[in-house]
């Protein structure tokens, strides 16, 4: 099925695009206006934020280059994957153990905040609770256990070991040496959260502009941030760019890299099939360091991802990446059509930990989710305006973590960063 671009303008040829709720294209910044905070961004994080400052009583504006949710926040596989790109003994390993206690603290509060304002603000986006951890080896069922062992030191309580015998409870696959399900966990159609939380934002008093790339910020005690046709004063500024930041910033660029991850759509399904293949309506994701990751719609496709391309690059075929994984998990759908294939890129730190600081004073910023932005985007979104607000402890603790440059500065960081890929993907396949 082909999708027709003047009906989403400006976004990615995705189901999730075709499917929006909310496809009104809001007006470009021209003019100078003045606001409390300026927020450059308006996927998860951006949003997250200035939904977090509406509520405070700031007075909020939104610049987006393109559209809200243009980026990941509105291409990504939509499962709410609780945690972080590395798991709390590996923080405590690098950080210290108090570090990895006050992560831990918070690693359960961004799909609690998904799940809040779904139900305050009535947000239409299919939230579905649930989710399951799919592993290929015994090893990597040992590497859950260890995992869900510590997750429970840090107070989550919503996980289960699954056996190989019950695997088919979630998915109807012969693929599995057994998993973990988290019943914290789910899914949810990305771009109508995200599309959500800015109209309940708005509601509050919030601008947003499309369209409204910035071409500079003047980081004075009072900065301005412009774009071709205007300009904002304010007190503050955020940056939550991610991977679809421009180079404006170098200090914050250089930090991360823009790496693809792919995904496809099936027709909608023979509801019986897909309740087959899916029974508990979970999200699945295997535990392969380059994984795959699935789910239902809500009107019965199968969306699938996967696929990998540090630097942002994407490959020619999309549904050539995609389609013979999905395949190796669901062989009986070798004639499904496909209706939609699409990329996005996720920002990538050499830490797969977020980089979250401070410019200046007045300008703070949040970057590199590392893919698990879901839930980590919207944690470090209200965070950002809890900062703003004066209450900067929470803020304090993720600026203090170390952030690394990439090995091989900009010419060799992709092609570095790809060869550790190789041996880790090798290493799986291996079952090492």
């Amino acid at each position: 099925m082909a999708f027709k671009p003047a009906d989403n303008p400006r976004h990615a040829n995705s189901w999730y695009a075709a499917s929006a709720n909310d496809k009104r294209v809001r007006p470009a910044l021209e003019g100078e206006i003045e606001a409390d905070v300026c927020v450059i961004g308006a996927g998860f994080s951006g949003i997250s934020a200035a939904l977090e400052l509406a509520e405070r009583g700031y007075s909020v504006v939104v610049l987006e280059a393109e559209r809200i949710g243009f980026g990941a926040s509105g291409r990504n596989g939509g499962q709410i994957v609780n945690g972080y790109s590395r798991d709390l003994e590996t923080i405590a390993g690098r950080y210290g153990r108090d570090k990895a206690v006050q992560l831990g603290a918070m690693s359960l509060e961004g799909g609690e905040i998904i799940r809040a304002r779904v139900a305050q603000y009535g947000i239409d986006c299919d939230l579905v609770p649930g989710g399951f951890f799919a592993a290929f080896t015994d090893k990597q069922v040992r590497e859950m256990e260890l995992h869900k062992a510590v997750w429970e030191q840090h107070g989550h309580d919503g996980l289960e070991m699954v056996s190989k015998a019950d695997v088919g409870r979630y998915v109807k696959s012969d693929r599995y040496a057994g998993g973990m399900i988290d019943r914290k966990g789910g899914h949810i159609h990305p771009l109508n959260l995200v599309l959500g939380e800015a109209a309940a934002a708005e509601s509050l008093g919030a601008r947003i502009f499309e369209g409204s790339r910035v071409v500079g910020i003047d980081q004075t005690a009072k900065p301005v941030v412009r774009t071709d046709k205007g300009r904002v004063t304010a007190s503050y500024v955020l940056v939550c760019g991610n991977a679809y930041l421009s180079p404006l910033l170098p200090e914050i660029h250089g930090r991360m890299m823009p790496v693809s991850s792919q995904v496809m759509a099936t027709e909608p399904l023979d509801a019986g099939l897909i309740e087959r293949l899916l029974p508990a309506n979970y999200c699945v994701e295997d535990a392969n360091y380059i994984l795959d990751y699935y789910r239902r719609t809500a009107d019965n496709r199968l969306l699938y991802g996967g696929g990998i391309g540090y630097g942002g690059s994407d490959p020619k075929d999309l549904t050539g990446v995609i389609r013979p994984n999905m395949l190796k998990t669901f062989p009986q759908l070798k004639n499904v059509r496909i209706d939609y294939a699409w990329s996005g890129n996720f920002a990538l730190t050499l830490t797969r930990i977020p980089h979250v600081g401070k410019l200046s004073d007045t300008v703070f910023f949040s970057h590199g989710d590392s893919g698990h932005g879901v839930t980590t985007t919207h944690l470090l979104g209200k965070i950002l305006g809890e900062a703003v607000a004066g209450h900067a402890e929470r803020f304090d603790t993720w600026a203090s973590l170390p952030n690394l440059p990439f090995p091989g500065g900009r010419a060799f960081r992709v092609p570095l960063t790809a060869l550790g890929a190789w041996w880790y993907g090798m290493r799986d396949k291996l079952g090492l």
